[in-house]
């Protein structure tokens, strides 16, 4: 009788604005599976997903439009007394810089002569509706609109709470820099923190759940405002442990061991692979364990930061099946849930000099068997086909197996996957895998450039990656390419060369994906910069970014936004206006293309 009363201490994981509302989070799922499954009582909430239902309807934008008319009268009396022609920004408080910087966007927006803001809020609820329709979502002409229609919605929020920026996939704050003394003096600037109001008002819904662990999941730079707001306020109204999981400080943990202050916001942190310290978590809170025992932990205690040993990571077919039952999925921004799954762990290659995305994991496969009940119990309880292999790489022979088995067990998903184009992946692994149910490939095509390709040590045949994205095409399968620029070596001419390969094979390369290289701390190029062109590394101004600033004998800033600019204008040439640059997450782009076939999709060019 004790060892059951001790599992009932109940556990509410929550994962917070901001991050795109397409679909659940792994995570989360992941975690509820571990403890239900161990017998621990549990319970997941969304409410990234409740945020975006929440500020995306009439009423609200009603809401915003007063408060920015109240807002602007506010600050007009407000900066007549502070502001002074020709004194410079940085000679303003921080509070001051923001009140101007709101002011002039409000001004601008008054004075727009932009009508389409006046219908935003009778608007709104066609567009959601047209985003989780299984009939509309799939009419090109009204899926742009509703798009639209949610930008100028989202924008209208940003004015209205600026210096933030507020986006579908994105979140950000113009004056905010990643060190603890800016982020907590924007966590308490309420002018600008649009999630305050948002989590005070759920706070006796939270209460309700009398849970006495209580953790938030916080991935991205984009959750740092919303995610701290929100613990502040359960460390200030519970009585629970909170706990701060999620990779964002995982990466940046020694750091946070620095500040200890953090307790004002948390009583502890997990980093790395959360399945098997969730377990422990949860032993501790049910009083079986001191908090000492609980690994991959930063603990707070006597104005004192802790960490605990790690622990081996759980393997994969030693973890629970995913739980979604918490979960609304009608609420998700997405006709069908495509659900993020994972079959490997970590990287089977893991020699790119440039990446640090498996950093904390451990390379371990799941098996087929596994997989397959997985995915079977997943259609059956929850009603979904689509997935998203979220693995680091799936390899060649792993997709093959896998496909065999698809087709063997006829359970039929559809799904899509990050791969390497290497030549294992032949005409008989791509047939195999378009007939089992593969829909898109995102590719690590990288750059056009043999220099940089062997400088970031992608290990693939150049010469051959062409005829692999053709294999692809004739199966059904869509290209999607991912390619950088700024890597430090890189110059113009070899950013050229990207250029020149995206344009040139527009016919085998579907749609791309661009960026622009960044330094993890934790990257390959990070352990001995100077062989690949960093010539300093500069003073870190942002204590909690998990980047690190540079110079090098590549690109100048100047020359890197050039480039940027001439791949987009090069691209619409060789691109036309295609329907793929619309449809703005991979997740959309896969149900068009499982609902449409690869060459309706990439004919579809999008009338302006």
């Amino acid at each position: 009788m004790d060892f059951f009363s001790k599992k009932n201490k109940k556990m509410l994981l929550i994962f917070p604005p901001q991050w795109t509302p397409v679909s659940p989070h792994y995570a989360l799922a992941a975690l509820i599976g571990q403890l239900k499954t161990k017998g621990y009582s549990a319970k997941a909430i969304d409410l990234n997903v409740e945020f975006y239902s929440e500020i995306l309807t009439k009423d609200y934008l009603n809401f915003i439009n007063e408060k920015i008319k109240k807002d602007y009268v506010r600050l007009f009396t407000n900066i007549r007394k502070i502001y002074t022609k020709g004194k410079k920004a940085d000679k303003y408080s921080l509070d001051e810089q923001c009140e101007i910087y709101k002011f002039g966007k409000i001004k601008k927006f008054i004075s727009s002569d932009d009508t389409y803001y006046t219908r935003v809020p009778n608007t709104i609820q066609f567009a959601l509706e047209v985003i989780r329709s299984k009939e509309r979502f799939f009419q090109p002409v009204n899926l742009i609109k509703a798009m639209n229609i949610v930008d100028y919605a989202l924008n209208l929020i940003s004015i209205a709470y600026a210096p933030l920026n507020l986006e579908f996939e994105a979140c950000y704050h113009s004056f905010m820099k990643l060190d603890f003394e800016h982020i907590k003096h924007f966590v308490f600037h309420k002018e600008s923190n649009i999630f305050w109001d948002f989590f005070k008002k759920r706070l006796d819904e939270i209460k309700a759940e009398n849970a006495s662990f209580i953790a938030i999941s916080l991935n991205s730079s984009s959750q740092l405002i919303a995610g701290l707001t929100l613990t502040y306020l359960l460390k200030k109204y519970t009585k629970a442990h909170i706990n701060i999981g999620g990779n964002f400080f995982g990466r940046i943990k020694e750091e946070v061991m620095k500040h200890p202050e953090m307790s004002m916001f948390c009583d502890s942190i997990s980093i790395e692979e959360g399945e098997g310290p969730i377990i422990e978590m949860a032993k501790y809170i049910n009083d079986e364990i001191p908090i000492e025992k609980v690994p991959n932990l930063i603990y707070f205690k006597n104005k004192k930061a802790y960490l605990t040993e790690k622990m081996t990571p759980v393997k994969l077919n030693e973890m629970a099946n995913l739980n979604l039952d918490d979960y609304a999925l009608d609420k998700y921004f997405c006709p069908n849930i495509v659900l993020p799954y994972q079959t490997s762990r970590g990287c089977y290659w893991g020699k790119c000099t440039f990446c640090d995305q498996d950093f904390g994991q451990e390379f371990n496969v799941k098996s087929i068997d596994k997989v397959i009940q997985e995915i079977k119990e997943i259609k059956e309880k929850y009603n979904i086909s689509h997935f998203e292999l979220i693995d680091e790489s799936v390899s060649p022979t792993y997709l093959k197996d896998l496909s065999e088995k698809i087709i063997k067990t006829n359970i039929n998903p559809k799904f899509f996957c990050d791969a390497r184009l290497e030549t294992a992946f032949d005409e008989a692994t791509l047939k195999l895998a378009g007939k089992a149910g593969l829909k898109m490939v995102m590719w690590g095509l990288e750059s056009g450039s043999k220099k940089i390709m062997e400088s970031i040590n992608k290990g693939i045949d150049l010469e051959k990656r062409f005829d692999i994205l053709k294999l692809a095409n004739k199966y059904g399968i869509w290209n999607f390419a991912f390619i950088f620029f700024g890597y430090p070596l890189e110059t113009k001419d070899d950013a050229r060369e990207t250029i020149k390969m995206i344009a040139n094979h527009n016919d085998i390369i579907n749609s791309y994906g661009r960026s622009v290289f960044t330094m993890g701390k934790h990257s390959k190029i990070a352990v001995s910069p100077e062989e690949f062109g960093i010539t300093k590394i500069l003073k870190q101004k942002e204590e909690f970014s998990p980047s690190i600033d540079f110079e090098c004998i590549g690109m100048s800033k100047k020359e890197l936004d050039e480039i940027i600019e001439e791949c987009k204008q090069t691209s619409l040439i060789h691109y036309k206006n295609p329907l793929w640059m619309y449809l703005r997450y991979r997740e959309w782009l896969f149900l068009y293309i499982d609902k449409f076939g690869l060459d309706w999709v990439s004919n579809y060019t999008v009338k302006m």
